[in-house]
C-alpha cells in the first residue's frame, strides 16, 4: 500500500476525516468538500488487546486532524468488546477531538463501505476474524470476532498458528505424514532445515517477538503462497481456514433467514487468492466493495457532517480511495 506524506497539509475548506483501526495498521484518511481525498497517514495497529501503546497511536493521528474537519468517523478494533475498553477509546477520541464523531467497530465501519447500507454480510479475516451482517433494514448481527484465545478460526493469526503448529509436530515426529511442508516453510520463515538448529532457532524467534499475535499472523502470508505453489499441506490449511469462514456466512444467513446476503471481504488475509476461492465456491462469488473499510468510515462522516450522500458520491470517493492505493 502506498501512504503519503507523515504530515497532514491545512485544509482550508470543510472536510471530513475517517479512521480504521486495526490489529496490523491504522488508517487515517481526509476528505475535503470538493471530493479530494487529503493525505492519507498510517500508523501502528490500535486493537487494544495486541497493542499495549493503542492510545499513543490514535492520538498521534488524531493530533493531525485538519481544524476544519466537520466530522469524524472511527472503526476500531475491540470496540465494545468490554465497557472499560469502549469508555477508554471514546475518552481518547473526545480528548482530541472536539466535533462530531461516531465510533463503532472496524469490522461494522468495512461492512457499512462494501455495501453502502444495502444488505449483506462482511468476512473479515486479517490478524482476526470476524463477519458482520445487515438485512438492509437496521437489523444487524456479529459472527465471531472472540479473539485469538476463543476463536478467530480463519485469521492470519489462525493459520499462521496452525502452521507453526504443524512445523513443531514435524520437528518432534509426532506428524510423519506431511514432511514436505517442513523444509520450504523453515525457509521462508528463514530458520535452519536441520531439525535440532530448527527447533532452537524457531524458539528464539518467538521469544524475541514484540506483538507476537500481529508477528504469527504475518506467517499466514507464507502459507499462501506455499499454497499458491501447489504445498499440499499449505494447500489443507487455507481450505481448512476458507472452511470456518464459510461457518461464519452461513451463521449470519441464519439469522436473517428471509433476506439474501452477499458476501463481501476485507481484510490482509484476503490477499490470497487461494482463500477467497475457496469461500467462493461454497457461497459464490464475493461482491466486490463499493468503498474500502476507511471508506465506510468517510461514508459515515459525511453523513453526521449533513454532506448530501448519494451514488455518485461514493462512486467519487471509491476512485478517489482506489487510486490512493487503498483497496480492500
Amino acid at each position: 500500500m502506498t501512504v503519503s506524506s507523515p504530515v497532514l497539509q491545512p485544509h482550508h475548506q470543510p472536510c471530513i476525516a475517517a479512521i480504521d483501526g486495526g490489529g496490523t495498521k491504522t488508517l487515517l484518511a481526509v476528505l475535503g468538500r470538493d471530493g479530494s481525498l487529503g493525505p492519507v497517514l498510517r500508523g501502528k495497529g490500535s486493537n487494544p488487546f495486541d497493542q499495549t501503546d493503542w492510545q499513543e497511536v490514535l492520538q498521534s493521528l488524531l493530533g493531525q486532524l485538519p481544524s476544519t474537519t466537520a466530522a469524524l468517523s472511527l472503526g476500531l478494533a475491540g470496540y465494545e468488546e468490554t465497557r472499560v475498553l469502549g469508555r477508554e477509546q471514546m475518552e481518547v477520541v473526545g480528548s482530541a477531538f472536539a466535533g462530531p464523531f461516531s465510533i463503532c467497530s472496524d469490522v461494522e465501519m468495512a461492512c457499512t463501505g462494501a455495501f453502502a447500507g444495502a444488505a449483506g454480510v462482511l468476512v473479515l479475516s486479517g490478524t482476526g476474524s470476524v463477519a458482520w451482517a445487515t438485512d438492509g433494514r437496521g437489523g444487524q448481527v456479529k459472527i465471531g470476532g472472540w479473539g485469538g484465545l476463543f476463536g478467530d478460526e480463519g485469521s492470519g493469526f489462525w493459520i499462521g498458528r496452525q502452521a507453526l503448529a504443524l512445523l513443531t509436530a514435524l520437528l518432534d515426529g509426532r506428524n510423519q505424514a506431511d514432511h514436505a511442508f517442513f523444509a520450504p516453510f523453515a525457509t521462508a520463515m528463514g530458520l535452519p532445515t536441520e531439525k535440532e538448529a530448527c527447533g532452537t532457532a524457531l524458539l528464539e524467534w518467538y521469544g524475541t517477538l514484540r506483538h507476537p499475535r500481529a508477528s504469527v499472523a504475518a506467517l499466514a502470508r507464507i502459507v499462501s503462497d506455499l499454497a499458491e505453489d501447489g504445498l499440499e499441506p499449505a494447500r489443507r490449511l487455507m481450505r481448512e481456514a476458507a472452511g470456518h469462514l464459510c461457518a461464519h456466512i452461513e451463521a449470519a444467513q441464519r439469522h436473517f433467514p428471509e433476506t439474501s446476503l452477499p458476501w463481501s471481504y476485507a481484510g490482509g488475509t484476503f490477499q490470497s487468492r487461494f482463500l477467497g476461492e475457496g469461500v467462493a465456491v461454497r457461497h459464490g462469488a464475493p461482491v466486490s466493495p463499493r468503498l474500502p473499510p476507511v471508506g465506510g468510515g468517510l461514508l459515515s462522516a459525511a453523513r453526521l457532517a449533513g454532506w448530501d450522500v448519494d451514488d455518485a458520491w461514493i462512486e467519487r470517493v471509491s476512485v478517489a480511495l482506489r487510486d490512493a492505493g487503498l483497496t480492500s
